[in-house]
């Protein structure tokens, strides 16, 4: 980072002193034209030169003004378009009580107890804080290195964390179900006193001295924070500067990304839970080859403050867990706003574990099972254990052509991304970063500049009729059932609308042994919904209790 910082200064240095030289010409115009789909005569060419070099003239001087990535947009996405309702009717929640819980026999099954069960340990004191956090670390230490999860180890943090809950609970100040509970997040959101390296190599010694909110809130639930987990270098897939992130229930595999080292260690054991974000599938990717529970809530439900940007209009926050109320106990906690993040909103989440199935409108994405390969498919499997379980679902077409026409989410995401990393790419620093292939960030980030201001800003008018059309088609279902990847543009879709969804656990690859998911689609801000179907389907089938063996 420093050596970052050093070119940055040298560079506006030089730039300041000396006016580069060289103008664009009538050839450079009529080259960039053809990239940008334009066709002009030479004689409206000769008229807008001179403006062209002219704004030429701005762009540098804007150059030499360095933003710092937490400098936002002052445009702000937002999911509210007219016709949407936000309840902010909170209800008590009612969680799960595991009374009678005991410590394990085999003291390594203490890493896969549920957070009502590790909560019950706690309050009836059969184990403290500080000795449920030392056997977590214990185990980070033991496998990190061997999942390559692991940017850094908050262990100082973590005990004094863990000794004030315990002096709180022994006084009667008990905060509520995640009182002593450690976990790990992301290392894109700030924590003061700790590196926050996004996972590449030029940030690898940075420390921003801010506490990010979801931080704040979990600090403010009594959760104990003991990691900070590996993502994708700049929040791309599972490759960072130290290695690749490997899949617990097969060390030979990737954990997929970009919340990989979250994912990876919550289905390990390392954590009970862990923290991730999503701008394009880094929740739902990596919790469906870990074979982790995702929540992807809906957009603006959790401020963005003192995390990483990487796409203002996308980015998401959300709980990795192995089961569904667990996310629900964690998303509870960290919802909410700062007033900071413009594109947050309060709203309420009325979660219940008792839910009646018989009364839900579900639909499934008819179009997209349609093209699983196997009708004994592990998605197929799913509507029929909700079925059995009470379920009416009917077919629904998640239209494609209609909705999604042509890649939007390129140019959205490619531009606000690029112009995110602007530096890395007008300095050359990208070329620390550790992958260097066709579809990584330095030559995704390359290809944004060649991507026109009009098309990005008609990109999102486009983007605007689609949420307006997914609202509308989700006014006749309560739940959507679509396969989690690779069946078509449902992740492109639902994540540039803001809708959210749940990845569940649902069984493993016949093939390659490998997890697989069901994804559950909400409506805006009905988290509370996806999460207690999540929940019925958990309850009768295995999978959410099935660990990687050599975790055990």
């Amino acid at each position: 980072m420093a050596k970052y910082v050093l070119w940055i200064n040298l560079f506006l240095l030089v730039t300041t002193g000396f006016a580069q030289t060289s103008k664009i010409q009538k050839k450079d115009v009529e080259g960039a034209a053809k990239i940008f789909d334009l066709n002009f005569t030479s004689n409206e060419i000769d008229t807008l030169l001179s403006d062209v070099q002219d704004n030429l003239t701005i762009y540098q001087e804007q150059h030499r003004v360095h933003l710092p990535n937490s400098v936002p947009l002052s445009l702000w996405q937002t999911v509210l378009l007219p016709g949407v309702s936000v309840n902010k009717n909170q209800h008590p929640i009612a969680w799960t009580q595991a009374h009678g819980i005991e410590l394990p026999s085999r003291k390594s099954a203490l890493a896969f107890y549920t957070i009502p069960q590790l909560a019950e340990l706690i309050k009836t004191k059969k184990i403290s804080s500080v000795q449920l956090t030392q056997f977590y670390i214990d185990r980070i230490k033991k496998y990190g290195d061997t999942l390559q999860c692991l940017i850094s180890l908050t262990e100082s943090i973590a005990l004094e964390q863990a000794k004030q809950a315990d002096e709180e609970i022994a006084h009667g100040n008990y905060r509520g179900i995640l009182h002593g509970i450690p976990y790990g997040l992301k290392d894109l959101f700030a924590v003061k006193g700790t590196k926050t390296t996004w996972g590449a190599a030029p940030y690898k010694e940075q420390v921003i001295e801010e506490d990010a909110f979801v931080y704040q809130q979990l600090r403010q639930a009594g959760a104990v924070l003991v990691a900070k987990f590996t993502l994708g270098a700049l929040a791309m897939g599972d490759y960072w500067y130290g290695g690749r992130t490997k899949n617990p229930w097969n060390l030979a595999l990737g954990s997929s990304g970009s919340s990989a080292g979250s994912a990876s260690a919550t289905v390990a054991g390392l954590v009970p839970f862990a923290i991730g974000t999503e701008t394009w599938g880094s929740i739902v990717s990596p919790s469906t080859a870990c074979g982790a529970l995702g929540l992807r809530p809906t957009f603006g439900r959790v401020s963005r403050t003192g995390a990483m940007a990487l796409s203002y209009s996308l980015d998401k926050i959300g709980p990795i867990c192995r089961n569904a109320e667990d996310a629900a106990i964690v998303f509870n906690a960290i919802r909410g706003t700062d007033g900071l993040d413009l594109s947050a909103t309060e709203a309420a989440f009325n979660y219940s574990n008792q839910l009646n199935i018989k009364k839900l409108k579900i639909g499934y994405a008819k179009n997209y099972f349609d093209k699983l390969k196997d009708s004994t498919a592990n998605e197929w499997k799913v509507i029929q254990v909700l079925q059995q379980a009470g379920a009416t679902i009917v077919p629904v077409v998640f239209p494609e052509k209609e909705f999604y026409p042509f890649q939007m989410m390129d140019i959205i995401i490619g531009a606000e991304c690029a112009a995110q990393f602007d530096e890395l790419t007008r300095f050359n620093v990208d070329d620390e970063l550790t992958m260097q292939r066709k579809g990584d960030w330095p030559n995704q980030f390359r290809t944004a500049r060649f991507i026109p201001a009009v098309e990005y800003i008609n990109a999102q008018r486009h983007r605007y009729l689609l949420m307006q059309q997914v609202n509308y088609l989700f006014k006749d279902f309560d739940v959507i059932i679509s396969p989690s990847l690779f069946s078509g543009n449902q992740l492109a879709i639902t994540n540039l609308t803001g809708h959210p969804v749940v990845s569940v656990p649902n069984g493993f690859d016949k093939k390659t042994n490998k997890p697989t998911s069901i994804s559950f689609l909400g409506n805006l801000f009905d988290e509370a919904t996806i999460l207690a179907l999540a929940k019925l389907y958990q309850d009768v089938t295995p999978w959410d209790k099935m660990h990687p063996e050599l975790f055990k």
